[in-house]
């Protein structure tokens, strides 16, 4: 009879309207992938086969088969939202259960992990204090601590010296100290020029180191004065340049050493930081026939600061900006592939788990091994189309009256049989 084909028919488009409502009801889910029903028809077996004759059984649910296409990117301007632009899926962990995910709306939680909206923790490379990444896939945690500051080790300086200003008329005295009754001073008549440039101690704190430079009688010849907070630091340092105005090759780097300095305060006490050495590089310095300019300054101390912000690269790294200027490594957000998406098992909230069928992951950065690269400030949409959806749900709903009527026209000729006398 064809009851049990029609009530396989019946629930086969029962299934697959609720597959159309389910993508329906997700259409606007961050990271959600399409899914569609997938259906075989039914032959009864027997010792000897099916035979040229045989009459089908009906229909069968065999899979429910989702659609990992790209959805549209949406920008939200929040920096710890990312997307894939392209293949691979975020890593999560919920107690060491890895799941993974398309859905890249994550936040940093009270202990500074990672994690997605569920709770389950981003996992990729953490780096180490120095910035250096480690090769081990874990937790992301974003150290929210104070930067701890950095005394200054260098200071490069590149400048040219005026090389047509004659020597100043009055000697260079000293040594100077700001911090003495009456305090002393460097009188502009000792010196053709100077600059200045802030510096800092062990313990964070700003201190200006400026720098004097005299132009001796000995052509192509210039000495350097070092003060750091009004306070001499040493005697002179020497600086040779070549008749073309450049120092000798053979003789680089040219520096200025500043060592056993003592960090003072605003009184002009020790301040408690430790004695440090400072190194003035100035080797791309040079004495040439135009006005004394300075190119560039830069040193590589800071004081403290506290996270200001996270950004990240197409490549996963997670970037930290604090207070002080500063920026740091902390982490790379890792990516994984599989053989077969289509194997993947759904897990809800998203996210899928590893199957037999699908194969076993491959874990790389973004950008590499076939994978997409993560865009920050954004999100990937569901990749449901609804107009499909409504057609599809057009045809399942005739399917499912067509086979009621089966039904109906069974029934009536069920009823003709049992009324024959």
């Amino acid at each position: 009879m064809s009851f049990d084909t029609a009530v396989s028919g019946i629930k086969a488009s029962s299934a697959e309207l609720g597959i159309i409502g389910n993508n329906i009801a997700n259409s606007s889910t961050t990271g959600f992938k399409t899914s569609s029903a997938e259906f075989s028809d039914v032959f009864s077996k027997s010792l000897v086969g099916g035979g040229q004759t045989a009459v089908g059984k009906g229909v069968a649910l065999t899979g429910v088969d989702q659609e990992f296409t790209q959805g549209n990117l949406t920008s939200t301007g929040d920096g710890m939202d990312m997307a894939i632009n392209g293949s691979g899926f975020f890593i999560l962990s919920e107690n060491g259960a890895i799941s993974y995910t398309r859905a890249g709306n994550f936040q940093v939680d009270k202990e500074g992990f990672v994690v997605s909206t569920t709770g389950k923790k981003l996992q990729g490379q953490q780096a180490t204090a120095s910035g250096s990444l480690v090769g081990q896939v874990t937790d992301i945690v974003i150290e929210q601590n104070l930067l701890q500051p950095k005394n200054t080790d260098l200071i490069k300086f590149e400048a040219n010296f005026d090389s047509r200003k004659p020597s100043p008329l009055v000697a260079w005295g000293g040594p100077f100290d700001a911090f003495a009754s009456p305090a002393t001073a460097p009188d502009p008549a000792m010196f053709n020029d100077s600059t200045s440039t802030t510096i800092f101690d062990g313990q964070g704190n700003p201190h200006v180191l400026s720098s004097y430079f005299v132009k001796t009688p000995t052509a192509n010849q210039w000495q350097a004065f070092t003060l750091i907070d009004g306070v001499s630091q040493g005697g002179a340092t020497t600086l040779d340049f070549q008749t073309n105005g450049q120092f000798d090759p053979v003789l680089l780097p040219v520096e200025i050493n500043v060592t056993a300095w003592t960090p003072l305060n605003g009184s002009g006490a020790a301040n408690g930081a430790p004695i440090q050495d400072v190194r003035v590089d100035l080797t791309g310095t040079s004495q040439l026939g135009s006005d004394f300019s300075v190119n560039r300054v830069t040193q590589d101390g800071y004081t403290a600061g506290q996270l200001h912000g996270l950004e990240v690269s197409e490549e996963g790294i997670i970037f930290a900006r604090y207070t002080n200027g500063e920026s740091r490594q902390l982490a790379r957000v890792m990516l994984a592939s599989f053989g077969s998406t289509s194997g993947l098992q759904a897990s809800g909230d998203t996210s899928w788990i590893e199957t037999s069928a699908s194969g076993s992951p491959i874990v790389s950065a973004s950008g590499s091994s076939a994978l997409g690269l993560i865009q920050s400030g954004a999100l990937e949409d569901s990749n449901v189309e609804i107009t499909d959806q409504l057609v599809r749900m057009i045809i399942a709903q005739r399917n499912f009256q067509a086979n009621a009527q089966v039904i109906q026209t069974e029934d009536a000729v069920t009823q003709t049989v049992i009324n024959l006398r």
